[in-house]
């Protein structure tokens, strides 16, 4: 009994161990960002190569947050980023999660093959579709109020929806949300339409209610998707209005060569991620480790 009880404390204090690790190995470049963004370039440079970089130093200013606002037009890109952000979180929650109910909870010819091509579409990268979407953004109407008529633009360029819109369907949601309802008992379904309920009823106040981690978890995949969006912004966003954070780094290299305003740049679009991550964390993990268990 006393040497299961100790193997069992030798376990746990090694996955500890290697856990503080990993930990300490995802954790330091982005404390050496932070503590950077405080100092000054000779600063950063002169303890680089020991510990005490990622300790203060004794001049430590706001200087380079100061010199980020005035050397670009961050709000506006920070707005821009929130916008879009949200817009596709909301949305591709609705999208993603009906499209998964569709599969997981109704019975309809080819849903399978449909499965199918989700899952294959998870492994092609966004640079396979970037050029065929680009052409297809570019002849796709879009409705606008002009001296008080309707009328008709041809090409979604520099706008907020051409974002948005491309990047509602995620077919990592989809998948998530269809391994999570699939393990939702389908006697619930039952029981509802037994009691008169249709397949809109079953899907928002039976399925949705009880899906709290698995929404939390496509949340986070959304937001991060679309707040590091970078590419497609360069693609399709020629000035200023609409550009997102991402591009918006890329400028400021132009007006730059401190070090220390680039890291307090990246600081600032890197806290709304980590934010979102710390306000969904407790289902994150309910859902990675449920999946885990069904699995």
């Amino acid at each position: 009994m006393m040497g299961t009880t100790w193997r069992k404390r030798l376990h746990e204090t090694t996955l500890f161990i290697a856990m503080s690790a990993i930990g300490i190995v995802f954790i330091a470049p982005l404390l050496f960002m932070f503590i950077s963004s405080f100092k000054s370039d000779a600063a950063i440079f002169a303890n680089l190569n020991r510990w005490s970089a990622y300790l203060p130093s004794a001049e430590w200013s706001m200087r380079n947050y100061t010199a980020v606002f005035e050397k670009s037009d961050l709000p506006s890109f920070l707005l821009n980023s929130t916008l879009i952000a949200a817009l596709v979180v909301v949305g591709g929650v609705l999208v993603n999660s009906m499209l998964a109910f569709s599969i997981a909870r109704m019975r309809w010819r080819g849903r399978n093959l449909l499965l199918a091509l989700v899952v294959a579409m998870v492994i092609v990268p966004f640079e396979v579709i970037a050029i065929p979407l680009l052409s297809l953004v570019a002849r796709l109407p879009w409705p606008a109020i002009e001296h008080g008529r309707l009328v008709l633009h041809t090409g979604w360029f520099n706008s907020l929806h051409v974002q948005v819109i491309p990047f509602l369907a995620n077919a990592f949601c989809v998948f998530l949300f269809y391994q999570f309802f699939r393990d939702i008992p389908p006697e619930l379904d039952e029981a509802a339409k037994m009691d008169g309920a249709g397949l809109w009823t079953v899907y928002a106040r039976i399925i949705m209610p009880n899906s709290g981690p698995v929404i939390a978890t496509a949340a986070i995949v959304l937001f991060i998707s679309a707040w590091n969006q970078y590419l497609w912004p360069i693609m399709v966003i020629q000035g200023e209005a609409f550009r997102p954070v991402q591009p918006g780094i890329q400028q400021f290299f132009g007006r730059t060569n401190s070090w220390g305003q680039i890291m307090a740049y990246a600081s600032v679009i890197t806290l709304p991620v980590l934010a979102v991550f710390l306000a969904f964390q407790r289902q994150f993990v309910a859902s990675v480790a449920g999946a885990g268990v069904k699995g």
